[in-house]
């Protein structure tokens, strides 16, 4: 492909020239998609960087980077020119100062579309044990020092009269999967932080909170089951007494053999997910950087990609994402084919 050069954007009053910021800070221009942020958005920014390279082989494949959301925000919005990224990844809402320090840095014109949920569900056997659960009775399950405590519960009656009288096992992903960071963020932490006093410690100890929300014990009622959410599938579905962790799609494509299990009293559903009342979900952005629009190539037809390939049935859902709702789906489509300018209203 011949190598495009960045050219003045005409929708800035201030007429940036992206080509004099060159991605290598040496003025050169860049002729590729750039995107930074969440680790947890990075496995569905890469299945739609590969589809884009395919269905779109005129443009050079993007760049992605997995930074974290609150870094790859950062980066983001550190200004415009060809050595800033275009999209930032996000597994939360920007927050209202991280949209301040973009304004103060030149970013005026930012994009916001939903791309979907993440989901993750906890399952048992079609007829194995039953139990309706909560973040904070999963964590003090699986927790390696619950509270900062000795973990002394085997069976699950031992967490809490109303379960079942059944040794304490779950299948889950390891540390090196994003569904564990999800499983951390989403039901562990949420259920270690209804102690005040760990609410507490985060403001005085980050790291040690960290660890005493996150860390599952070792002595065999968690299993790390590996990267492929599929062995956890079989492995629960051959022991009556077995819970799994995975992301949402695994138990929609096994409802034959599997159940899920209610926490706070609702169903890991498609719908319950994608209206974010299951705790197991959160809703996932990426933000486009408006005045990159007509400078790099192939951002606008990647942006189109992200909402082709997170439809329900797509390409997307295969790998764990959630879709977002009809009427979600209709307004993240017009966000990628109208790129409406994001207020700081918006976010409120």
């Amino acid at each position: 492909m011949k190598r495009q050069t960045l050219s003045l954007i005409p929708v800035l009053a201030s007429a940036f020239l992206l080509a004099s910021c060159g991605a290598s800070g040496d003025g050169a221009s860049r002729d590729s998609v750039r995107a930074v942020g969440s680790s947890t958005v990075y496995p569905f920014a890469k299945a739609v960087a590969e589809q884009f390279a395919r269905s779109q082989p005129e443009f050079k494949s993007p760049i992605i980077e997995s930074t974290g959301t609150g870094g790859g925000i950062s980066l983001f919005c550190k200004g415009v020119g060809a050595n800033t990224p275009d999209i930032a990844n996000a597994s939360r809402r920007m927050h209202d100062d991280e949209f301040a320090a973009c304004q103060a840095n030149g970013v005026t014109e930012v994009v916001e579309i939903q791309i979907g949920y993440d989901g993750l569900a906890l399952a048992s056997a079609r007829n194995g044990i039953a139990m309706n659960l909560s973040p904070e009775l999963v964590y003090r399950a699986l927790a390696a020092r619950p509270f900062g405590k000795e973990q002394t519960a085997r069976t699950w009656r031992d967490v809490d009269p109303s379960l079942p009288d059944q040794p304490i096992l779950v299948y889950g992903p390891p540390t090196t999967s994003g569904t564990r960071d999800s499983f951390a963020e989403l039901i562990l932490t949420v259920g270690c932080d209804t102690d005040p006093a760990m609410a507490a410690l985060k403001d005085s100890n980050e790291e040690e909170h960290e660890k005493v929300c996150t860390e599952v014990r070792s002595d065999g009622a968690y299993v790390d089951q590996g990267e492929q959410d599929n062995l956890i599938v079989q492995k629960i579905e051959g022991n009556p007494n077995a819970v799994g962790v995975f992301g949402y799609s695994y138990l929609e494509e096994n409802l034959e053999e599997l159940k899920g299990l209610p926490m706070n009293g609702v169903e890991p559903t498609y719908d319950s997910i994608a209206s974010g009342q299951y705790p197991g979900a959160r809703a996932m952005f990426i933000y486009v950087k408006k005045a990159h629009l007509d400078a790099i190539p192939g951002l606008r037809e990647f942006v189109l990609e992200w909402v082709n390939a997170g439809v329900r049935g797509g390409p997307l859902t295969a790998i764990g994402l959630v879709a977002n709702s009809d009427e979600v789906a209709a307004r993240s489509r017009t966000a990628a084919t109208q790129f409406p300018t994001l207020t700081a209203a918006d976010l409120n």
